[in-house]
Parts: structure tokens; sequence; C-alpha cells
């Protein structure tokens, strides 16, 4: 597979969970080196973290470089532009996670990273209907364009950006990129993300 970054998302409110995501201890490790290292695992290089302005994290690889939100407080969007900008122009594509992802699955990023073919911008999983944009690949170089686009406007949800892609939507439809995610990842754990304290404990709760 040729080359391809990945990007964390760290610097959300984490109001409902109440302390931040990043720092949230997995098995040893906080949940953004796993994340971290899951895309490192996967061939992602270089892997950036996203952090809010002035934000502390954890201990993270000497390998994973940080940026900052260029306008904070404009969620995912503004943080996925920061990420974009930092990958080096020669890698064409990249994985975006969220950095409460404890069970990503390095198979299923490059999975995912492997459907973006020739015209399309974005490969995003859809499970029981719901696209998830923040465990998806996309084109670097048409997708910051897109983001820079609806900046500039009113609606900055990430699941609007992908009316402004061309979206492979990696569903059971795909007859071919699907059956290859649930081969790498059955029961698509990847997909799950850590927004409340009774999440993190019943994420945390399994294998125990």
């Amino acid at each position: 597979m040729e080359l391809f970054a990945g990007i964390v998302l760290a610097g959300g409110r984490s109001e409902r969970m109440g302390r931040p995501k990043a720092e949230l201890d997995w098995r040893g490790d906080s949940l953004a080196e796993v994340v971290c290292r899951t895309l490192e695992t996967a061939g992602a290089a270089p892997v950036v973290v996203v952090r809010a302005a002035g934000q502390d994290l954890p201990a993270l690889p000497a390998s994973v470089e940080i940026v900052e939100d260029a306008r904070p407080g404009r969620g995912p969007l503004e943080a996925l532009a920061a990420g974009l900008r930092a990958i080096p122009t020669a890698t064409e594509r990249a994985f975006v996670s969220a950095v409460d992802a404890p069970f990503l699955a390095p198979a299923f990023v490059t999975c995912v990273v492997s459907a973006i073919e020739r015209n399309v911008d974005a490969a995003v999983p859809v499970h029981d209907g719901k696209p998830h944009p923040l465990a998806a690949a996309y084109r670097v170089s048409p997708t910051l364009q897109a983001v820079e686009r609806r900046l500039g406007g009113t609606d900055l949800s990430i699941r609007g950006l992908l009316d402004d892609l061309r979206v492979r939507r990696l569903e059971e439809a795909d007859l071919l990129a699907y059956p290859r995610l649930r081969a790498a990842d059955p029961q698509l754990d990847s997909l799950v993300n850590l927004n409340t304290p009774q999440d993190y404990e019943e994420a945390a709760s399994r294998g125990r």
C-alpha cells in the first residue's frame, strides 16, 4: 500500500465524559497513545495529533507530530483542517480517527484506506445506516480544499463535509470492500467511541 498518514482528533471538550478523553487510561496506556500506536502499526506515517490550544496531552510516541487548532472552538472540521495541513504534500491519503477509539484495529485502518480508489475522495464506514466520518479515510488535497470552503460558511458539521466529496460508503451494498471490512474487524469494534463514563466502564470491562 502507498504511504498514508494518520490524524487523531484529540481536542474535543469531553463534556459528557467529564474529563479529557485523550488522557483516559486504557490498560496501562492513555487512549491517545493507544490510537496513535494503532495507526503506526497499520503503517501510517506521519501520525498527527490535533489538540485544542493550550491542551495538555499525555506522553505520546516521539514520532507523533502535535498541532493545534488554528481557531479553537469550531469543532472537528477545524481540527481536521489543521491535521490535513500538517501532512507532507507527497502523502495522498489519510485515515482520520477520534481519540476515543480504544478498539481501533490496524487491519480495519488499512482496509478503509485501501478503499480509496480512482474517483473517490473519502471511504467512510457505515453501520446500522450511520456513517462514521471520524473512522474514515480521505484523499488529502480535495478534502482540505472542501474543508476550507466549508469553514467559510455556517455549516461546520463533519457529516456535512461528506456532501462536498466523492464518497465511497463502506456498507453492505459495497460487495467488494464491505466483506473485507468485516473480515478485518468482524464486530466493527473499531467504530466504538467512548462518550460517557458508562461507555468507558463498559468498554474497559471487556476481557477482564
